[in-house]
């Protein structure tokens, strides 16, 4: 079924979706009946048409060597950082935190929600805020003081976004994340006379 938006395009009725809200519909009214069945696919259809939901396309890719990786990885890293955040703990030792921005190299919503669910399931690695216009991720770590920790913070969100993207990103989304984000530093100079 279909009919014509205000814009001209044909609308679509996703059966799945008047299917799910009739089975909603029948619960809200205490259960299944042949009057909450015809009553709730009249009320889905009307909500589809009235209130059209627009068209999703998620250019989502699935790479089973890269899904394979990434689950590694984060397998590793969940169980490394643990071991790092439980000597942590228990050292005693007081470190500075901070809050840290990493951009990310891929602009995409599904890509950016994806590192940053990547990001968030690894411990010692607080997501503190997201911001899809600029592709950002704000991350609160501690050892704030020691420009190799930042440093290496922002390496490990860079690699594990370009895990994430070799395992659901499209073609040009692995060409941008080959791409190293952060020129090599130059060498530091001895202050030492």
């Amino acid at each position: 079924m279909s009919s014509a938006d205000p814009k001209g395009r044909p609308r679509r009725l996703d059966l799945s979706l008047i299917a799910w809200l009739t089975v909603i519909w029948m619960l809200l009214w205490s259960g299944p009946t042949w009057g909450n069945l015809v009553s709730g696919v009249l009320v889905a259809v009307a909500l589809c048409l009235v209130f059209p939901l627009p068209a999703v396309d998620l250019a989502l890719r699935l790479r089973p060597l890269g899904i394979v990786r990434l689950a590694g990885y984060l397998v590793y890293d969940m169980v490394a950082s643990s071991a790092t955040v439980t000597r942590q703990a228990l050292s005693g030792r007081r470190r500075p935190a901070a809050v840290i921005a990493v951009q990310l190299r891929c602009r995409t919503d599904l890509m950016i929600a994806a590192t940053a669910v990547a990001v968030s399931c690894v411990p010692g690695g607080a997501l503190v805020e997201v911001n899809g216009a600029t592709a950002t991720l704000y991350l609160h770590m501690s050892d704030a003081d020691d420009r190799d920790a930042v440093r290496r913070t922002r390496r490990d969100v860079w690699r594990l976004e370009a895990l994430v993207v070799r395992a659901f990103g499209t073609r040009d989304e692995i060409e941008r994340v080959a791409v190293d984000p952060e020129p090599p530093s130059p060498a530091r100079k001895d202050p030492r006379p």
